[in-house]
């Protein structure tokens, strides 16, 4: 799926995927998405976690060699 904006998060840690993942969102109108990709293993959780809390919602979410990839559409 190809998305509006992007955010590598490999290799940071709780919290700081969120973290980049909410300022990328407040850059973007609603209906946009965001691809992100995250090593940290809390981000399976923490991210759709964060999305619904957010009124945004996940439109795609895997695992692919060790990388957790998520396709988030803003609210």
């Amino acid at each position: 799926m190809e998305a509006d904006v992007t955010v590598d998060a490999r290799g940071l840690q709780c919290p700081m995927p969120v973290i980049k993942v909410s300022q990328a969102m407040k850059n973007m109108t609603s209906g946009q998405t965001l691809a992100i990709v995250a090593t940290d293993r809390g981000a399976l959780s923490d991210i759709p976690a964060w999305a619904g809390d957010m009124g945004h919602s996940v439109k795609e979410q895997f695992d692919q060699n060790n990388e957790y990839h998520f396709v988030l559409e803003k609210g």
